[in-house]
């Protein structure tokens, strides 16, 4: 090969990385501005206006935006263009879809093996091993129902609205079963367990408020993007903890548990704050859970000797399941 063939493919292969570099960035991000790429990939403006060329002419519809920075944007168009994932992402991806069949979305187990299928096709032997061999280890437990569950579409809705600062719409039912159409600024989606919470600056009521996903109605958009306002709170999980402290009476369940501490919180799956070492063999579990009836549900197949100390509530709840089993038994 000649040094002018060699220059030449040399130049090629960076245009090429360029080029993948740039629509990875596209697919990251709702909206670059111009500036923004230009110091991302290092090239001036003109190599970005070229670059971005070459990408509509492969079939990506690249939107540009007027106006003094200008802007770029990737959208949606008639076949999705292929994904540009780095190792790690594709894992997560991977791993994700495999443990999608026991979580709190309806309807998407069928989906996600048919998208873990597309996934593992395409993944190199490397990555495929190490997805194969992390679901060999891997023995799901399953169990009742524990919570509500939402559909895929409406937290596709609500995470798009927070991405972009889009005002939503939408019907609500609070705790009491009261209906009301609300107006928000969506600010961030929080998963606690089963549930889906929504943290948003509530428009009629002029506050921040926690809504539960399952209680919504028809999210849409309505086009409208609001500022970003500052969120009183580390982050979008510590507001809806102090939120659901707030909005709910405090119910503590206290047992006794004979099994040392290091146990209960490792079959349990409680954090240690909740669990205190009496001695060697024996702890206290404080907790407050959302369902008195799931909290019996889940001591009772502990498989370790315990006494509940507060609420009679719970007690009583253990003894109907303990009389139920045993008629069921036919004892």
């Amino acid at each position: 090969m000649t040094d002018t063939t060699s220059a030449s493919a040399t130049t090629t292969g960076t245009a090429s990385a360029r080029l993948l570099h740039l629509l990875s960035l596209l697919q990251a991000r709702r909206e670059w501005t111009g500036p923004e790429l230009r110091e991302r990939l290092g090239v001036s403006a003109r190599t970005v206006r070229r670059d971005v060329e070459r990408l509509r002419a492969l079939g990506y519809p690249v939107l540009a935006t007027l106006g003094a920075a200008g802007g770029y944007r990737l959208e949606a168009g008639t076949a999705m263009p292929p994904l540009l994932l780095d190792d790690e992402e594709a894992l997560a991806i991977a791993v994700g879809l495999r443990g999608a069949a026991g979580g709190a979305i309806a309807g998407i187990e069928e989906s996600s093996v048919r998208a873990l299928a597309k996934l593992e096709q395409v993944l190199p032997e490397r990555l495929r091993r190490r997805v194969n061999a992390l679901h060999a280890a891997t023995t799901p437990l399953t169990g009742p129902p524990a919570g509500p569950v939402v559909e895929p579409a409406t937290l596709t809705v609500l995470a798009a609205a927070c991405r972009d600062r889009e005002r939503l719409r939408f019907g609500y039912r609070d705790r009491d079963d009261t209906a009301s159409a609300r107006l928000v600024e969506p600010y961030g989606l929080v998963s606690a367990g089963r549930r889906w919470y929504l943290v948003a600056w509530d428009t009629g009521r002029e506050g921040w408020r926690t809504f539960r996903v399952d209680r919504m109605g028809d999210p849409r958009g309505t086009g409208v993007r609001c500022p970003p306002r500052e969120l009183p709170a580390p982050d979008a999980a510590a507001f809806v903890t102090r939120s659901r402290a707030g909005d709910r009476p405090v119910r503590r369940a206290v047992l006794v548990v004979h099994a040392p501490a290091e146990e209960l919180i490792d079959r349990f799956r409680v954090s240690g704050a909740e669990v205190e070492a009496v001695d060697e063999r024996t702890c206290l579990l404080r907790t407050e859970p959302d369902s008195l009836e799931w909290t019996a549900l889940r001591v009772a197949f502990l498989d370790l000797e315990f006494e509940v100390r507060e609420p009679p509530e719970l007690a009583a709840r253990l003894a109907d399941l303990g009389r139920r089993l045993l008629r069921a038994s036919g004892g």
